[in-house]
């Protein structure tokens, strides 16, 4: 095998990337991007989750999370809840109506991904996953 620039693994895997994006935004019509979509899952995880723990366990800075959060709101996906013991601290709690999109997009999600990996046997997804699992490490 030749050996491949880090250019051109980023490449391989930036085309991969954009055309799983394409595909979702055809399919879950909410307007939502996949950014939104980790953040209603780790609200919904949380129970109730403060704007600075978002941007930790997403690796997001604040800004991008407030504008994030600002769009979640509006669609009433989730709302903004005031700390009952320190006024200062606002938490942000999902809706039944995030609960919701946030259902239809993991059923969307699982189709996806069934559509993109059918090119792959079980022995390749699990090695893929696996290599996935080493480089983030």
């Amino acid at each position: 095998m030749s050996e491949k620039t880090i250019f051109d693994i980023l490449h391989q895997m930036d085309t991969f990337t954009n055309s799983v994006m394409i595909k979702w935004n055809k399919t879950f019509n909410e307007n939502l991007g996949v950014t939104h979509v980790l953040t209603l899952g780790y609200i919904n995880r949380n129970e109730k989750a403060r704007p600075s723990d978002i941007s930790k366990e997403l690796g997001l800075t604040p800004p991008t999370v407030t504008h994030l959060v600002e769009k979640l709101v509006q669609k009433k996906l989730v709302e903004r809840v005031l700390d009952d013991s320190d006024r200062r601290i606002i938490y942000l709690v999902i809706t039944e109506k995030g609960k919701e999109v946030l259902k239809r997009a993991n059923v969307e999600g699982q189709k996806l991904r069934r559509e993109l990996f059918l090119k792959l046997n079980e022995e390749e997804r699990e090695q893929l996953l696996a290599l996935y699992a080493k480089l983030n490490s």
